[in-house]
């Protein structure tokens, strides 16, 4: 006998069929097919597609940033009591796309230019996310066929993490260490538990879409983004990818209690030229120098994911470099001069690999990153991408381009059809056609509660690396402290005095029978933390210097007077980037690294709290020579290779950094506490 499932509706009718009820969104009093909650989401989305007008379908295929009506601060450009924003922009610059296109409100978008999917970039509390995708729904249930809407956001569950703007009334989620951290703990296990325990937070509150993980293997040292992988291993980063999209989206599949995740950087955004990023003109190429390098190590992570059933991939921006690059690259035997989002050859071995879900493009493909079509207009763009096999564009509202592509001819009537119907299928996979209203309540209830934020302090505490542990100096014993001072201090960008004071007094608070001091002259041992930090998300800076000094906000010169002053001298590292060490490393008794790891916890590692059980993620290069780039833009190391592998292709030369104690600090490397 057929079950009921849970319905939610605020403007439509229901009808009963059967002893079932439904409900009825196009109004007709009659049960259509697309309402039949017992049909499969491929028979519903067919049969809507089929009654949709191509303005309707050409709605669905864009998503756009939407801030909230609560950050609104003029009461009468919003909606919804409060809820939603109204506000018309005649013209608005988007950092992603640079691009000036009129920005409509809120209900404009869903009911005149049929936009369905949204990204949310604030971080409120649970309840007020509920809210305002509640108020959205509400809107799109009033339109001819009542397709609900689904807010994306990028991942907001890692300490640390990119996030675009932010309030001081954000209630962060759940924040585990950042995804290196992740790494850093070799357990799956945790990456399952984060996984499900992020879901819950992320449904509760009415977020179905998650533009994440990042399957990219992290090859060169200096790529900005590399921080946000899972680190340099393909079978961890493809096992870790298992677990994601197991984890959001349902172990069966993507249901009524998932999210729905959007891969990324598809084939692989590691392969950076130099570090570079495709988010500027200087880094547009991916490049593969390395025979085989594209099936060996970048593709990998990628085919787990769609046999994990992810519901959507995005290719990266770049170009593959066809004269940078060693090919045929696996089945890929010549490169195609276009970005990824355009690029046929490199979507086709998309689906070949197995892909049933969308293609969604980053963020900007039609304006600022249209790298290898920036001479076609942006009609012509929208053409060349959707007839290549992008069904998505991201972060635009430029539904009208959209809509010229296909009245011009340059987009089939039966590739909208294609997109139109993947999109829908995920919505109704989601069960939003049915059930799509959230409760504020329980999204307060189940954010960031305790039992989540301890799940996350252990994370924090297995991310944790004992890198060097020089003479056994550590753990920092409080009954080995006495008649012995001890110093802290930290080194990072825009650190205030009081947030320092802060650190201080919470130490102190924590360790009473340490005797801190405020001054590292009178000291016996201090610890430094420092959490360097190089380069931009949107601008060329030059080529990123991944050593540690005054470029990366740390004061060096006064790190070594510290050493000078003090006896004993621990460093607490935030190894955002595989930094090169041989100027810090020497210089401490003892290293411990984290991976957008919480501070309070690697001094936690130092005072014996627990034993530091991680793993580094990624290979630290040896010095700036083994990294560094010749007058013809050739690196001394192969920017496609991870750094575990990366002397096998150097003629001999060292890559891996060896510490003052002879261990090499290569993907594996951690040290224990001895008992």
């Amino acid at each position: 006998m057929t079950q009921q499932i849970p319905l939610s509706t605020r403007v439509k009718p229901t009808i009963e069929v059967d002893g079932l009820t439904f409900r009825d969104l196009d109004g007709d009093g009659e049960l259509t097919p697309y309402e039949d909650w017992r049909l499969s989401p491929q028979e519903r989305a067919a049969d809507l597609v089929a009654r949709m007008s191509p303005e309707e379908k050409i709605g669905l295929m864009v998503i756009t940033s939407r801030p909230m009506g609560i950050f609104q601060h003029n009461p009468e450009q919003t909606s919804h009591d409060g809820l939603l924003d109204e506000q018309f922009i005649p013209i608005k610059i988007d950092p992603h796309t640079s691009a000036g296109l009129p920005f409509e409100g809120t209900t404009a978008m869903i009911k005149d230019l049929g936009i369905r999917h949204f990204i949310m970039r604030e971080e409120p509390a649970g309840s007020s996310i509920a809210n305002w995708i509640n108020a959205m729904q509400e809107v799109a249930e009033e339109t001819r066929w009542g397709i609900p809407v689904i807010v994306a956001a990028n991942s907001k569950n890692e300490f640390g993490g990119f996030k675009m703007g932010g309030t001081a009334k954000d209630k962060p989620f759940a924040q585990w260490p950042g995804t290196l951290g992740l790494a850093a703990t070799g357990s799956v296990e945790i990456i399952e538990d984060f996984a499900e325990r992020s879901r819950q937070e992320w449904c509760a509150s009415g977020l179905r879409k998650g533009y994440m993980y990042m399957a990219d293997v992290f090859t060169d040292p200096r790529w900005y983004r590399g921080h946000g992988t899972f680190g340099e291993d393909p079978e961890f980063v493809s096992n870790a990818m298992t677990a994601l999209v197991k984890g959001f989206q349902g172990e069966g599949g993507l249901g009524a209690d998932g999210v729905a995740l959007t891969v990324k950087h598809f084939p692989g955004g590691g392969a950076r030229e130099n570090g570079t990023d495709p988010h500027y003109e200087e880094g547009k190429f991916n490049i593969y120098p390395t025979p085989g390098s594209l099936e060996e190590y970048h593709l990998p992570p990628f085919q787990a994911a769609i046999d994990a059933g992810t519901s959507s991939i995005m290719p990266y921006y770049a170009i593959p470099s066809d004269e940078k690059s060693s090919t045929p690259q696996g089945r890929v035997t010549e490169f195609e001069q276009v970005g990824f989002a355009f690029n046929s050859e490199i979507l086709n071995l998309l689906r070949s690999m197995g892909h049933e879900g969308y293609i969604n493009s980053d963020s900007g493909v039609l304006s600022k990153m249209a790298w290898g079509v920036e001479e076609l207009s942006v009609p012509e763009r929208v053409g060349a991408a959707v007839m290549a096999g992008t069904d998505m564009f991201a972060d635009t509202n430029d539904v009208p381009s959209v809509r010229q592509a296909f009245l011009e001819g340059l987009i089939t009537a039966q590739r909208l059809d294609d997109a139109a119907t993947r999109l829908l299928v995920e919505l109704f996979q989601l069960g939003l056609f049915d059930n799509p209203y959230a409760d504020p309540e329980e999204a307060d209830r189940v954010v960031a509660n305790e039992e989540t934020l301890e799940a996350a302090a252990e994370a924090h505490r297995r991310s944790v690396v004992l890198a060097k542990n020089h003479g056994g100096v550590l753990p920092l014993r409080t009954d080995a402290l006495e008649g012995k001072t001890v110093y802290v201090e930290q080194f990072s960008q825009n650190l205030t005095v009081k947030e320092l004071d802060r650190l201080r007094a919470d130490l102190a608070a924590k360790h009473p029978g340490v005797d801190f001091t405020t001054d590292y002259r009178g000291a016996d041992i201090a610890i430094l933390q420092l959490k360097p930090y190089v380069g931009a998300y949107f601008t060329y800076e030059g080529l990123n210097d991944i050593s540690i000094g005054e470029h990366s906000h740390v004061d060096l010169d006064k790190v070594k007077a510290i050493r000078d002053s003090v006896g004993t001298l621990i460093i607490g590292l935030n190894a955002k980037f595989p930094w090169v060490l041989d100027e810090v490393e020497p210089l401490a008794d003892a290293l411990v690294m984290g991976f957008d790891t919480l501070d309070s916890i690697m001094i936690d590692a130092v005072f014996g709290e627990f034993s530091p059980t991680g793993r580094l993620p990624i290979t630290f290069p040896i010095s700036s020579e083994a990294i560094a780039v010749d007058e013809d833009g050739r690196c001394a190391s192969p920017n496609d290779v991870p750094g575990c592998d990366k002397e096998k292709h150097m003629d001999g030369r060292p890559y891996v950094y060896v510490d003052a104690d002879g261990s090499r600090y290569a993907l594996g490397h951690g040290l224990q506490y001895t008992a």
